[in-house]
C-alpha cells in the first residue's frame, strides 16, 4: 500500500462505500476500500434492501406513472423543506438511474406487486402518492452481492477487518488515509464508513431523542455504525448537519429485535393515548408513525384481547402467545378481566377507553376505518380480510414507543456532488462522503422503507464518480503501472 498511489480510497464496504467504488473502478479508477469488519455489507445487508426511486422501469413495467419531479416534490413537502433543495433534487433525479444501474449488475426487482418488504418488486415505502419501494430478490445482502461483485469485475482492491485511523491532509487537501499506522496515498477519499448508532456518546450528543426511549432502546444498525465519519470530520472542519435526526421504529418495550426476527403485533389492535382514545392508523408508515407517536400526551398502548394474543404465530422472538402471556404475568404487560379495569391499570378513563374500543369494533371489522382510514393500508399489505372485534376477555395493554434505533441522519454536511463542506459551506478538496457519513439527504422526516438504501447507493455511486473525476485532474501525466488511468471526460450522473 506504501508504493502505490490510488486514484480513490473508500472508508468502509456498506452500500454506500461499495457502490463508490464499483462506480469509480467502471470508470477505470484504481480503488483500494477499507471496511472496519470481517465482511463486506455493513447496514445495507442487514436491510430488507428496498430501494426508493421515482420514474423507473420498475414502476413503468406496472403501468405506474412517475417522475423525479414528483418524488421531489413529495420529498421536500415531508421534510418541511429543510433540506438543501439542491441536494435532494439531484439525489432524486439520481435514484432511478441508480436503480437500473443496479438491475444492470445483476439485482432482480421484478415488475410485480409487492405487499411488503420480503416480497419482491413494487410496494407502498411509506406515505407517497405513488408506490415507490422497490424490493429486490434476495433483499439487502442479493444487493450487496452484487455490487462486491462489480467491485471484483473492476479490480477494487478490499481490505477487512481494518479500521482508518484518520485522513491525510497535504496542500488544503485530503490526500489519502492512515490505516494500521500506514499512510495510503490517493487522489481523492471517499467516506462511507455508516451512521453512529452503535456509539451512545455520540447518540447522546448528536441524537439525544432517542434518550426518550430509556431502557427500551436497542440498535439494529451495523456494529461498524460507531460515527467515525464525524471524527474524520473533526480533522478537517467539516459541517454536520441532521443533528437529532434518525430513524426510530416504533416497537413493544419488550422488542429487542427487528421487527422479522421479534414478530408482529396483532392486527386486531388500537393504539390509545393517555386520553384513552385512539390517534393513529396502527400501521401507518414509519416515515410518520414515530413522529405520530411522540406527539402524543404520556404513555401510548397498543390495546388487544384474548382472541388477539392466541392468534399470533410462532416462531418469532417476541411477539408470541406464551411472551405476551409471560410480559402479564410478570406485571410489566397490563392484563385485566374488562376493559374498566384495565383502563384503571394504565392510568386512562375508562369511559373513554369503552367509547373507543366500541366504535372501533363498528368499523373496521366490518371492513371500513372511517377516522384513521386504516382498511387502505391493509389492503395495500395484501390482507385478506378485516381484522377481528376487540371483545373477548382478558384484555392486554402493551407500552408502544420509538425505540428500535435503526439509522442516524448526522453526519457530513454534503453537496450534489457527495462533497464534504466546511464551516463556511465550501467544499474540502479531495473529500466525499454518501449513506449516513454524507449527510442531507435523510430529514426530519424518513420518506419510507428504501430511503436509506437509495440514499447510500446513489449518493455513493455519485461520490465515486466525483472522486474519480477529481482523482484524474490531480494526476495529469502518466500513471504508474500499479494505477490504470482515469478515463477522461466529466462524470456522467446517470
Amino acid at each position: 500500500m506504501t508504493d502505490t498511489q490510488w486514484d480513490l480510497v473508500v472508508v468502509g464496504g456498506g452500500g454506500a462505500g461499495l457502490a463508490a467504488a464499483a462506480s469509480a473502478a467502471e470508470r477505470g479508477a484504481s480503488v483500494l476500500l477499507f471496511e472496519s469488519e470481517r465482511e463486506l455489507g455493513g447496514s445495507t445487508a442487514l436491510s430488507a434492501g428496498m430501494f426508493t426511486a421515482g420514474g423507473t422501469s420498475v414502476q413503468a413495467g406496472l403501468g405506474i406513472e412517475d417522475s423525479a419531479e414528483r418524488f421531489y416534490q413529495h420529498y421536500m413537502d415531508l421534510n418541511h423543506w429543510r433540506l438543501n433543495p439542491g441536494l435532494v433534487r439531484t439525489f432524486c433525479e439520481q435514484a432511478g438511474p441508480a436503480l437500473e444501474w443496479l438491475i444492470g449488475l445483476g439485482v432482480e426487482i421484478p415488475a410485480a406487486v409487492s405487499h411488503n418488504a420480503h416480497m419482491p418488486g413494487l410496494t407502498r415505502a411509506g406515505v407517497e402518492d405513488v408506490w415507490r419501494g422497490h424490493v429486490p430478490k434476495d433483499q439487502g445482502l442479493g444487493l450487496v452481492n452484487a455490487l462486491a461483485r462489480a467491485c471484483r469485475k473492476g479490480g477494487v482492491e478490499i481490505v477487512l477487518g481494518t479500521r482508518v485511523q484518520r485522513l491525510i491532509e497535504e496542500d488544503g487537501r485530503v490526500a489519502g488515509v492512515v490505516a494500521d499506522d500506514v499512510e495510503v496515498r490517493a487522489g481523492a477519499v471517499v467516506v462511507a464508513s455508516g451512521g453512529f448508532a452503535q456509539d451512545p456518546d455520540l447518540l447522546k450528543r448528536y441524537y439525544p431523542a432517542t434518550g426518550r426511549a430509556g431502557e427500551a432502546l436497542f440498535v439494529v444498525a451495523a456494529p461498524g455504525s460507531r460515527g467515525d465519519h464525524l471524527r474524520f470530520g473533526e480533522q478537517v472542519g467539516a459541517a454536520v448537519t441532521g443533528e437529532d435526526w434518525g430513524l426510530m421504529l416504533p416497537t413493544a418495550y419488550f422488542q429487542r429485535l427487528h421487527h422479522w426476527q421479534s414478530g408482529f403485533p396483532p392486527a386486531s389492535r388500537i393504539h390509545v393515548n393517555g386520553r384513552g382514545r385512539r390517534f393513529m392508523d396502527e400501521d401507518a408508515s414509519y416515515a410518520v408513525s414515530g413522529g405520530i407517536i411522540d406527539a402524543q400526551d404520556g404513555p401510548v398502548w397498543a390495546v388487544f384481547d384474548e382472541r388477539a394474543r392466541l392468534g399470533l404465530p410462532p416462531g418469532y422472538a417476541h411477539w408470541t402467545p406464551e411472551v405476551v402471556r409471560a410480559e402479564a404475568e410478570a406485571g410489566r404487560t397490563a392484563c385485566a378481566g374488562s376493559l374498566d379495569e384495565l383502563a384503571r391499570a394504565i392510568g386512562v378513563p375508562p369511559d373513554a377507553l369503552a367509547a373507543t374500543v366500541r366504535r372501533w369494533n363498528d368499523q373496521l371489522p366490518r371492513g371500513r376505518d372511517d377516522d384513521f382510514r386504516r382498511h387502505e393500508t391493509l389492503a395495500a399489505k395484501g390482507a385478506s380480510g378485516p381484522p377481528d372485534p376487540i371483545g373477548e376477555p382478558p384484555f392486554y395493554a402493551v407500552r408502544t414507543l420509538p425505540a428500535e434505533l435503526v439509522c442516524t441522519h448526522a453526519g457530513l454536511e454534503i453537496n450534489s456532488a457527495a462533497e464534504v463542506l466546511d464551516a463556511r459551506g465550501e467544499a474540502v478538496p479531495g473529500l466525499y462522503a454518501a449513506g449516513e457519513a454524507g449527510a442531507g439527504v435523510l430529514g426530519l422526516r424518513y420518506v419510507g422503507g428504501g430511503n436509506a438504501v437509495a440514499n447510500a447507493l446513489t449518493m455513493g455511486r455519485l461520490a465515486g464518480l466525483a472522486g474519480a473525476q477529481a482523482a484524474r485532474l490531480q494526476s495529469p501525466g502518466p500513471a504508474p503501472e500499479a494505477r490504470p488511468a482515469v478515463a477522461a471526460g466529466p462524470p456522467e450522473f446517470s
